[in-house]
């Protein structure tokens, strides 16, 4: 009898409080959460709501006050800074909303940086022809529109192979159309790879992409569903 494959990220009452002299800040109340391999989620919510921190704590940049995160057999809560390095070095790719692509370094260069460090790299060239940038691995990213320069970062983030794709408004600074192209070249990486993929963002029109959608409010899960089907990438605009 086949037992079902265990969840990539379990969550359990993660709490996060921030302290600023007198002022105490609850970004996380009790966040109850799991993802397993290969899922493309979607996490939506207005500022303030908790899901960057929430990505921020599973994504190992960050710890949490109380409550549980593991990734696989990984106890985040509990891990060393050194075994958080190690988790977010063998594991885990980021994307922001801003790209932090070294200006002096071609794309190829850019994304072969990761790959120097990596346990099992993707050559950069295949990375970057994953994305749909082949023909621009030697322009620098001053010679790259915003869209290009986020493809580089995502090529960059799955050059390490990495088993989770966290990505924090990869969209944010685009227009429609080349936002549609960056979340395009999400999708297709994801599916390629098979890397579990989060996405949050405050844009709601991108929900139609993911097979799950979660919605944060005033740092809770207010509510989860799943897309009875995906629309592609293309499909959406907003």
């Amino acid at each position: 009898m086949d037992h079902p494959a265990p969840p990539v990220f379990r969550v359990k009452d993660l709490r996060k409080i921030y302290r600023s002299g007198e002022v105490e800040v609850q970004a996380l109340r009790g966040v109850d959460f799991e993802a397993s391999a290969g899922d493309f989620i979607v996490i939506l919510g207005p500022s303030g709501s908790g899901k960057s921190t929430f990505l921020n704590i599973i994504g190992g940049l960050d710890r949490a006050t109380s409550g549980e995160a593991w990734f696989l057999d990984h106890d985040l809560g509990h891990a060393s800074e050194a075994g958080l390095t190690r988790y977010r070095r063998d594991h885990v790719g980021f994307i922001f909303q801003f790209y932090n692509l070294v200006p002096s370094l071609t794309a190829f260069e850019n994304v072969k940086l990761v790959t120097e460090i990596a346990r099992n790299p993707m050559d950069p060239a295949q990375a970057l022809a994953l994305v749909g940038l082949e023909e621009r691995m030697d322009h620098f990213p001053a010679q790259l529109s915003g869209g290009e320069q986020q493809r580089v970062a995502i090529a960059r983030a799955i050059a390490k192979q990495p088993d989770v794709l966290l990505c924090d408004e990869p969209t944010g600074a685009l227009d429609s159309r080349t936002g549609v192209k960056v979340l395009e070249a999400l999708t297709t990486v994801s599916a390629r790879t098979g890397a579990t993929t989060l996405v949050i963002t405050h844009n709601a029109a991108i929900a139609d992409i993911a097979d799950r959608v979660v919605h944060f409010a005033d740092g809770m899960i207010a509510s989860e569903t799943r897309n009875a089907s995906r629309k592609p990438a293309s499909a959406v605009s907003w």
